[in-house]
């Protein structure tokens, strides 16, 4: 069998891949100022007095609370190029045979609710029971506006700018695992830590519209970027390629919540690896770091500085134990060998 016809494994696409697909099939125009590319978390589509920002993103990993997770997924990434989600569409598929009304009145009333809250418009989009699959999934698609001046470009970060992280990593992966192991740890701990974790999503919370907007606020902000499938690790991959600079990690340094860390352990699963959704890698001139550190602690959002850019040649490397040694990458999200 030749290369071209092997399945291909569960996950992200190569990144080698995707960008030989980029560059041969995607058409852009005039008014697209930035297109697609490895580690961009939107489109920006220049509209005269303003840019629009567009992106989409489906929820897989999930049936509960998806529209929450969908809402937010989205809106996170227009945070991320520093503009304000408004309008959101969803394409929801289905499953056959499983799909009650209950079930699509849920999903539906979870969209309008998380929508309200961040006051974005849920105003269309697709809805469908379709076969070959056994969960609900939902692709979600946000539209966001933001002030030319106000447009965050990874293109401006430099060897020497600091990376943040808010919150800590693997938020979004102690919800889906309390989700899916839920029986299984009621067996061993108590339902009010299940519940706790399973809750997650909400506190700490997967949203980071407010920790971009107050990094957006203190101003010198180079990129931003919230690591999803892969970790924190393929989070900061692709930080890399966004901006053409190497990263340095400092492990000691990576906020990792005990409920993250404890259950990472529990099913033998990388923590640098699995769903982050929560986090948000900020990089910023490091005179500015001091500053936004103390507005996001006034905001009750805890960060840290974990690294820093560097030459592109220096590649991205992880600081363990003082060694100095290659970032793991992880294409298949850890959380996967739950499905497994």
């Amino acid at each position: 069998m030749s290369e071209e016809m092997k399945p291909l494994p569960l996950g992200k696409l190569d990144p080698e891949f995707l960008s030989e697909l980029i560059e041969k099939y995607t058409l852009n125009d005039d008014s697209i100022v930035i297109g697609p590319r490895i580690g961009i978390d939107a489109t920006v589509i220049d509209q005269g007095d303003h840019y629009l920002i567009a992106k989409t993103d489906p929820i897989t990993f999930v049936a509960d609370d998806i529209g929450y997770y969908a809402i937010n997924i989205n809106a996170n990434d227009i945070a991320c190029m520093g503009g304000v989600p408004r309008w959101f569409l969803g394409t929801l598929l289905l499953p056959e045979n499983e799909t009650t009304v209950e079930m699509v009145r849920k999903i539906f009333s979870q969209i309008s609710s998380a929508c309200k809250e961040r006051n974005i418009a849920f105003c269309g989009g697709h809805t469908e029971i379709t076969y070959g699959i056994d969960r609900p999934i939902l692709v979600g698609q946000m539209l966001g506006i933001v002030k030319k001046n106000k447009l965050v470009k990874s293109q401006t970060a430099c060897p020497g700018d600091v990376v943040i992280i808010t919150k800590g990593i693997a938020i979004e992966a102690v919800s889906i695992i309390a989700r899916e192991k839920e029986q299984e740890l009621i067996k061993t701990f108590s339902q009010e830590f299940v519940e706790k974790c399973k809750n997650f999503i909400y506190d700490p919370g997967i949203s980071v519209l407010q920790d971009a907007q107050t990094a957006v606020a203190v101003g010198e902000v180079h990129a931003m970027h919230d690591p999803t499938e892969g970790g924190l690790a393929m989070g900061l991959y692709e930080l890399a390629a966004a901006t053409g600079c190497g990263i340095k990690v400092f492990e000691k340094e990576i906020p990792v919540l005990p409920e993250a860390k404890f259950l990472c352990d529990m099913y033998n699963l990388n923590i640098l690896g699995v769903i982050a959704s929560g986090a948000l890698l900020i990089v910023v001139d490091r005179s500015k770091s001091h500053t936004l550190l103390t507005n996001l602690k006034e905001r009750s959002i805890s960060a840290r500085i974990i690294g820093k850019l560097m030459p592109s040649e220096y590649g991205i490397k992880l600081i363990k134990d003082e060694a100095e040694i290659p970032l793991p990458e992880f294409y298949q999200d850890e959380i996967t060998q739950l499905f497994k």
